[in-house]
């Protein structure tokens, strides 16, 4: 008699339940993972604008009305967000919102925004605790 060698049904449908398993727990993780990078760039770029606003200021006794005078475009570092600048010459207001891109389609945090005064505020269930301290 020949012996005749391979999987059987069963043996197959356990590797596909383990490989089931282990995606539902390691997607989850992924996409918190991408949330959080993109947090961190829409942070970074906002913190990188209010600093050069400052200096401006530093420079010029009033803040710049534009991006360009500051030498930054109105997108992100990798363009995950759109950057807009709401400036007068004592006040100034920085603003990240998301493009359409499946990492910045965060439900906790949409939008980031910093002032003159520092003040950070984020849109999205997560509040800006959750959203500046992440």
């Amino acid at each position: 008699m020949k012996k005749i060698v391979g999987f059987t049904l069963i043996e197959m449908m356990i590797v596909v339940a383990i490989i089931g398993i282990l995606t539902a727990i390691a997607y989850p993780s992924y996409v918190d993972y991408l949330y959080k990078g993109s947090r961190a760039e829409a942070m970074a770029s906002l913190l990188d604008i209010a600093n050069r606003q400052e200096q401006f200021y530093a420079d010029n006794h009033q803040y710049a009305t534009a991006l360009a005078d500051l030498g930054v475009t109105n997108k992100s570092d990798s363009g995950l967000f759109s950057l807009s600048l709401t400036a007068n010459t004592t006040t100034f207001s920085v603003t990240a919102s998301p493009l359409a891109h499946p990492a910045t389609q965060d439900p906790l945090c949409s939008s980031f925004k910093i002032d003159e005064l520092g003040q950070k505020t984020a849109t999205g269930s997560g509040g800006n605790n959750t959203c500046w301290n992440r």
